[in-house]
């Protein structure tokens, strides 16, 4: 049988199992985050999106990668403090993963065989690749590094309004 979202499991950046089980019936946004990229002011407006609409349904998933110009260097703990000093982080964030390889985190295999990014196929090109999935746990959109958080909103709305 296929894999869904909802098998998948990832260790938060505590170093706890965390089942994807528990996000059913929620719009999810995964990221792959890197804390020293050009990129790394985007935590400030997935922030304002998590504080905007989590009591409506959404929930934003951080996933740190090292594997673009090594651009996530840190600990785990070095992460998760920079997150919340620089930017006030409070959704969920996950250990580091791969996001390309053979070493990719099986839930990123996952949303890049179904939200295949342009031309570049299924590979993730760079940090903040983000991938949206509807309420039901399937991957419905995929934006580039370049797509800011504030430009995902209409769609999340629409999701949220699906529900």
């Amino acid at each position: 049988m296929e894999n869904r979202f909802y098998d998948f499991k990832a260790e938060d950046i505590k170093g706890q199992q965390q089942s994807m089980e528990q996000y059913k019936g929620r719009a999810v946004l995964i990221v792959n985050t890197a804390s020293k990229c050009g990129f790394t002011p985007q935590f400030e407006g997935l922030e304002k999106l998590h504080q905007k609409y989590k009591d409506q349904g959404l929930v934003i998933l951080g996933f740190p990668c090292n594997q673009f110009g090594s651009q996530d260097p840190g600990s785990e703990g070095e992460i998760a403090e920079f997150c919340q000093i620089n930017y006030g982080v409070s959704f969920p964030m996950f250990s580091k993963v791969d996001v390309n390889g053979d070493e990719a985190h099986p839930l990123f295999k996952y949303l890049k065989s179904k939200l295949k990014g342009g031309i570049f196929g299924s590979k993730i090109k760079w940090n903040f690749t983000k991938f949206l999935l509807d309420t039901n746990g399937r991957p419905v959109k995929r934006y580039s590094s370049i797509t800011k958080p504030e430009a995902i909103e209409k769609d999340i709305v629409k999701l949220l309004k699906k529900k």
